[in-house]
């Protein structure tokens, strides 16, 4: 688990948005609402939930800083 703060991955984050899986489940109506994790993958949806309260971004810090 990390802790702290997070390096971004420009080219994992593009990878992520225009996978081929996303883009059927998305033009099939496959994709389950926002917070629903938990009926999906419990258990992802748990690491997930502790990864985001102890890590944050670069892009985080400066939105704290324009704010």
């Amino acid at each position: 688990m990390k802790f702290g703060i997070r390096k971004p991955s420009i080219r994992k984050s593009i990878a992520a948005r225009t996978s081929p899986t996303r883009i059927i489940k998305n033009r099939l109506g496959l994709r389950m609402p926002r917070g629903w994790g938990w009926l999906t993958d419990p258990k992802k949806a748990l690491y997930n939930r502790v990864y985001n309260r102890t890590s944050f971004s670069i892009f985080d810090l400066i939105k704290k800083l324009l704010k």
